[in-house]
């Protein structure tokens, strides 16, 4: 898909990722809804995006863990941009630990990871299947594809979005739908940055410890690329895909290997 003059939507698009994505996907030729609960940086992404071109760029302040507040942003997005081409599902939460993370955590973690994205589907899929043309775009990390050391919620949200990705391209593949997911490992945002919680400490430290920091203007890069070509694999770090083959050709070395770096970076 060449994305000018699409309709566009970026969710956790006030930073990060998002943010990147979203400049982007407006170089291109894209106008643009970004979507964020952070409202004051969201307001400044959005004024940043029309001031180089006039009512090309529309915020919606959310939080993207009700299917509430999922359906209104689709509703207020059909309204600015009259039909959304493409939806980028990034907004994402590293949340929780192991056994011991309180549900509401766990439940926090997959409504933003997980249902955020099969809610917005919910409320695209009618108008995408009726045009026999649409992008659905989803984060899902390289935890999607491998498995995250640490914390479980993200672990589990992560391969949850990779499933349900998978899942919709195989189910309306050729019924005009086209999805990718984006699968990085580091990239240099305020979730790897951010030392104040025990999970996201973690991991930072296992995410230094396999691999080069990206920014996010370079996965941002990446992800156009993707959509232009409109495969399905989005990887920033070449090395993922190496790991996966690792993984599938020797699942008990793989496992084996993973104890050892959560040994390494962990200490358990």
């Amino acid at each position: 898909m060449e994305l000018k003059e699409k309709g566009t939507v970026v969710t956790g698009a006030a930073n990060g990722i998002g943010k990147a994505t979203a400049v982007e996907f407006h170089k291109q030729g894209a106008r643009v809804v970004l979507a964020d609960r952070d409202e004051e940086l969201l307001k400044q992404a959005v004024a940043q995006l029309n001031a180089l071109r006039p009512d090309s760029a529309f915020g919606v302040a959310c939080d993207l863990s009700t299917e509430a507040a999922n359906a209104d942003l689709v509703a207020k997005a059909k309204k600015f941009l009259g039909s959304v081409d493409l939806f980028f599902a990034n907004a994402g939460v590293a949340m929780g630990t192991d056994l011991s993370t309180s549900e509401e955590t766990w439940n926090v973690s997959f409504d933003v990871n997980v249902h955020a994205h099969r809610w917005a589907v919910k409320y695209l899929i009618d108008d995408w299947l009726s045009a026999k043309s649409g992008y659905f775009v989803s984060t899902a990390s390289a935890a999607g594809l491998l498995t995250a050391i640490g914390s479980a919620p993200y672990s589990l949200t992560k391969h949850a979005a990779l499933a349900f990705a998978e899942w919709l391209s195989i189910t309306y593949g050729n019924r005009g739908l086209r999805v990718s997911c984006l699968c990085p490992q580091g990239v240099n945002t305020n979730m790897l940055r951010r030392s104040d919680e025990a999970t996201a400490a973690d991991n930072a430290n296992v995410v230094r410890a396999a691999g080069a920091v990206l920014e996010p203007e370079y996965v941002a890069e990446c992800v156009v690329e993707t959509v232009r070509q409109e495969t399905f694999l989005i990887l920033p770090h070449p090395e993922v895909g190496q790991f996966v083959n690792k993984k599938a050709g020797d699942h008990e070395r793989w496992l084996a290997g993973m104890r050892k770096l959560q040994l390494r970076t962990l200490g358990v």
